[in-house]
């Protein structure tokens, strides 16, 4: 795939700009989505605890001055969310961290009769989330990561797992090749310092590919792009105008070319 831009990716995550806002967490809100939605086709919620575990954790979390979601009922936040976007020019999903699989039923099923997708958090590095059993202890325990996926991806849900590089013995073109299989749609790729991983991802499995990781300009871009990855996405500097900006339009010149050649 390096080299050659990608050809239009098939449902069911077909978007465009090809430009992800990536969740941050308690902050990356319909409000917040909606204020960037000229400069991007897709956009990522959360992340957001769904299960006492997790919840606990993200309460540790906030005690240390970290901002995290935390509503009585995640299920409904999800819901509620997602309903405030239904006019919205772009593609929603909702990043989630569980270790039960009972509310991510629920929130799969919310997501997949809202037409957005759910994210599996495979990618939180965060001690309290870790040690609770969620986030990137994940790609350590793929057993449990495969069976989160089945059970979104059951559901009839668009599914998509956040995921990063560079975490010892984790070989993560194997691990999406085992996701994809298990059902996931997508993979969101944290590439860390190691860019061209988003590239042997892309090489070993057919799932959508998300790159993300100082996504700022056109050199970025093109880098990720030309790695074979489908789509780009940008995190802190989603409420930079200026950044989203210049990412939206090398994305969209990308293709443009790809389309032409």
């Amino acid at each position: 795939m390096t080299g050659d831009a990608p050809t239009e990716p098939l449902e069911p995550l077909a978007f465009r700009p090809r430009v992800v806002l990536a969740s941050l967490s308690g902050e990356a809100d319909a409000a917040w989505a909606r204020a960037a939605s000229e400069y991007a086709g897709a956009a990522v919620l959360g992340g957001i605890a769904l299960d006492e575990p997790t919840r606990e954790a993200a309460r540790e979390l906030v005690a240390r001055d970290r901002t995290e979601f935390l509503p009585a009922d995640p299920v409904a936040f999800v819901d509620e969310q997602l309903a405030t976007l239904a006019d919205a020019p772009l593609r929603a999903g909702f990043n989630v961290r569980t270790t039960a699989l009972d509310p991510l039923r629920e929130v799969a099923a919310v997501c997949r009769d809202r037409d957005a997708f759910v994210e599996i958090n495979a990618h939180c590095r965060q001690d309290e989330m870790c040690a609770a059993g969620a986030g990137e202890i994940l790609l350590r325990e793929s057993d449990r990561l495969r069976e989160q996926v089945e059970t979104a991806a059951e559901t009839g849900a668009t599914v998509s797992v956040k995921v990063r590089t560079e975490v010892p013995g984790v070989d993560l073109p194997a691990l999406a090749e085992r996701l994809e299989t298990a059902g996931a749609d997508a993979v969101h790729v944290d590439a860390m310092d190691s860019e061209a991983v988003v590239g042997d991802v892309a090489a070993a499995t057919d799932l959508f590919v998300i790159a993300n990781n100082e996504v700022r300009d056109e050199a970025s871009v093109r880098e990720y792009l030309a790695y074979g990855a489908d789509a780009v996405s940008v995190g802190r500097p989603s409420d930079e105008p200026a950044v989203l900006e210049r990412v939206r339009d090398a994305a969209t010149a990308w293709f443009a070319e790809g389309v032409e050649s």
